[in-house]
């Protein structure tokens, strides 16, 4: 017998494949999505009770053909056509259609351009990635019938936009990957640093997320982004063990022990990152991963080469000149010059671009400068790092800042 954990990983390992099975047969995506997951449960079922079959993708596909004639046939009569074509696949034992990997195409699917960035994450997690509602809603720290509203929203949105699954144009697919690379990223770093919550980071949606790149990585060979994307969350995630004290709080990254790093994380996503490194000018995505190979190659917080990481992020800022970049550039300045040529930059980054406006960065920008500050022992650290606490809905975030802010009061005090 297979346990019930093992049950439960392939069912969500197979699940793309056989919506995509379905989706390419019908051409009806939200349909298809109800049948997969009737098939799904009858499966949880009977394969806890008899065992996994010699091929368990056929047979989830066999039933699921079976649940979408019963959806078809209580519909109008407009979609005979559909029905009959969805018996004769019934009758006819899974063949090469079970097997195809149509993997790619749903992903492209679920970041069609007509979708907002929401509703690609969403969508991409539960056909692609095999999560339910209520596990993406979890993650994300909404409730599950708002979670469940904007998947529905998003499936119509693809309904009312014509949205087939059919391979994009050479054009259109490198526009998707891109967009598919997004998704990816964004999920990873909600994974890596939750929005809110009492958790720094929710493990099960950046191992989801490392999961969908490899798979994208696999089945989209050629395309050295999705290679520089894999190697960034896997040098990233080695981390996670030194990221938090016995206590569950914050540890910061100078401050972390990096014996307690993944070293096997770290070997592979330095190979995967090695092997597409000179594939042409390096996309955001290599420029980040090779600012992670830098602290990966670091024995110690004082042996990180900081120069090195500035040039990156110097680079960087040209391909991607986004606020978080020039923050990033920031810290390294700091570090590579110390906090007087941080704060410098800092200032002249905020009257130029309006970091602190920005609210991808308004948080982080009060924390940064609240770190600066606190190096030059300058009092006015506490209330900035108050202030940067006031912003995070991430308990274990605020904490930290909050603790910081205490030691920099006592620092002043005294």
């Amino acid at each position: 017998m297979t346990g019930p954990a093992a049950v439960e990983e392939l069912l969500r390992t197979e699940a793309p494949y056989v919506l995509s099975a379905l989706v390419r047969r019908f051409g009806r995506f939200e349909a298809a999505e109800d049948a997969v997951q009737e098939a799904l449960l009858d499966a949880s079922i009977q394969w806890a009770r008899d065992g996994v079959p010699e091929n368990p993708r056929s047979w989830l596909t066999r039933v699921g053909y079976r649940r979408m004639v019963d959806l078809l046939r209580s519909e109008q009569a407009a979609h005979r056509r559909e029905l009959q074509i969805g018996i004769a696949e019934v009758v006819t034992p899974a063949g090469p259609a079970a097997e195809t990997d149509d993997s790619l195409a749903l992903l492209l699917l679920c970041c069609h351009p007509a979708l907002s960035r929401t509703g690609q994450v969403a969508l991409t997690l539960r056909a692609v990635g095999g999560l339910t509602t209520a596990e993406i809603a979890h993650a994300y720290g909404v409730p599950e019938n708002t979670m469940g509203t904007r998947i529905s929203r998003a499936k119509q949105t693809l309904r009312k936009a014509g949205a087939r699954f059919t391979p994009p144009g050479e054009t259109e697919r490198a526009d998707r990957i891109g967009a598919a690379l997004e998704v990816l990223y964004l999920v990873f770093n909600e994974g890596y640093t939750a929005t809110a919550g009492a958790e720094l980071g929710r493990v099960d949606l950046a191992h989801e997320s490392i999961r969908l790149t490899r798979m994208l990585a696999r089945i989209a060979p050629g395309e050295p982004e999705v290679a520089g994307l894999l190697a960034l969350m896997l040098l990233t995630e080695a981390r996670r063990p030194a990221r938090t004290d016995p206590y569950l709080g914050l540890v910061p990254l100078a401050e972390q022990d990096r014996s307690r790093w993944d070293r096997a994380l770290i070997e592979e996503g330095l190979a995967v990152l090695e092997e597409v490194w000179g594939a042409g000018d390096p996309g955001p995505f290599r420029l980040q991963a090779a600012i992670a190979a830098v602290h990966a190659h670091a024995t110690s917080a004082a042996d990180t080469d900081w120069h090195e990481i500035l040039g990156l992020y110097l680079l960087l800022e040209r391909t991607l000149p986004t606020a978080p970049v020039r923050l990033g550039r920031v810290v390294a300045a700091a570090h590579a010059f110390g906090p007087v040529v941080g704060l410098q930059l800092l200032d002249e980054l905020d009257a130029e671009h309006g970091l602190a406006g920005d609210p991808l960065t308004a948080q982080r920008v009060l924390a940064v400068r609240a770190h600066l500050l606190d190096q030059r022992r300058d009092p006015s650290a506490a209330a900035q790092f108050r202030a940067a606490a006031e912003l995070t809905a991430n308990e274990a975030e605020r904490d930290y800042l909050l603790r910081r802010a205490d030691q920099a009061r006592v620092i002043v005090d005294s």
